[in-house]
């Protein structure tokens, strides 16, 4: 009779497998292609307009995505959860493999991001991810720049997540003006700042609702149809969550947050590692563990399985 060794591997794909087919899919808190925005105090808000009024938050740690999130990686997602296509899927203007998704309302957005293990970014984290330490108007300085953002139907679509690389934020985050407005977390309403809190405001608990239309959630960072007026990084815009209009220029990225040693975050490199050892697919094992090495270089578990995987590939 044959005797099967569970060994700790085989015992964290059998956990995943009884999870479901979703956590499966995507493994929680995966954070390639994100980038870590340490704790620290910024200014909100900007005198453009009322609802900006300038006011000091301090934020713990998080991450964020370096790209909104493409049209394959949410393909990636509608084919492991049955989600239905967002509106202009078909659309060959807006579907290109690299381009960002659009056309989702919020709720498609959230369903993303929790399928990945993530969040949607709050308002405070997103716009403090655009300006950086010092407050920058737009992601990449003070004065405002055709070249470096694609905004105001100069191109007539939506340009690959990775493009205007000169327009970066100070944290190295992509398209943070223009390309695509994108869905936070938080509802909208024009006097939140007047007495949201100092550390980690989530936003109000509903929205404004604008004519009896619903309450309405907020947007950032202007989009490919908008005016320049619609870049700078302090600027809130709105819609309703089930609402898709402005579909064509409207998509999202995640967000994750992080203790102040991302140790929340190495778990789940270090749980990637263990579930791509059992499908021995190794070198997206060493990947995993050195980045969760490289985040706490100290610990001898890690620094065992980075032998194992380097074993088995050698082999």
């Amino acid at each position: 009779m044959n005797t099967r060794i569970l060994t700790p591997t085989t015992v964290v794909l059998m956990t995943w497998a009884l999870l479901g087919s979703p956590w499966a899919a995507a493994l929680a808190g995966d954070t390639t292609d994100m980038v870590l925005i340490p704790k620290g105090e910024f200014t909100m808000g900007s005198k453009d307009h009322s609802d900006e009024l300038p006011h000091q938050v301090v934020l713990d740690g998080y991450y964020i995505d370096i790209y909104e999130v493409s049209n394959a990686k949410y393909r990636d997602f509608m084919q492991a959860t049955d989600h239905p296509a967002p509106a202009y899927w078909d659309d060959p203007r807006l579907n290109k493999p690299d381009q960002p998704v659009v056309g989702v309302n919020w709720y498609d957005a959230n369903a993303y991001c929790e399928w990945t293990g993530k969040r949607l970014p709050t308002e405070a984290e997103w716009e403090h991810a655009a300006t950086g330490p010092d407050g920058s108007h737009f992601p990449w300085g003070h004065g405002v720049d055709p070249t470096k953002a694609n905004y105001g139907q100069h191109v007539g679509k939506t340009m690959p997540v990775n493009s205007y690389p000169e327009g970066v934020s100070h944290f190295g985050v992509y398209n943070m003006a223009g390309n695509v407005f994108e869905w936070v977390g938080d509802w909208y309403d024009p006097n939140y700042f007047r007495v949201s809190p100092a550390f980690n405001p989530q936003g109000p608990s509903d929205g404004y609702n604008f004519a009896n239309q619903g309450p309405v959630k907020v947007l950032k960072g202007g989009s490919w149809l908008a005016p320049q007026t619609s870049l700078h990084t302090s600027h809130r815009f709105w819609n309703q969550p089930e609402n898709n209009s402005y579909g064509v220029g409207l998509g999202f990225r995640c967000a994750l947050s992080a203790d102040g040693t991302g140790r929340d975050v190495v778990r789940y490199d270090f749980m990637h590692a263990l579930i791509s050892m059992g499908k021995e697919q190794w070198n997206d094992a060493l990947k995993s563990i050195d980045r969760a090495i490289k985040r706490d270089p100290a610990n001898v578990e890690y620094r065992q399985t980075r032998s194992l995987i380097l074993k088995q590939m050698n082999m």
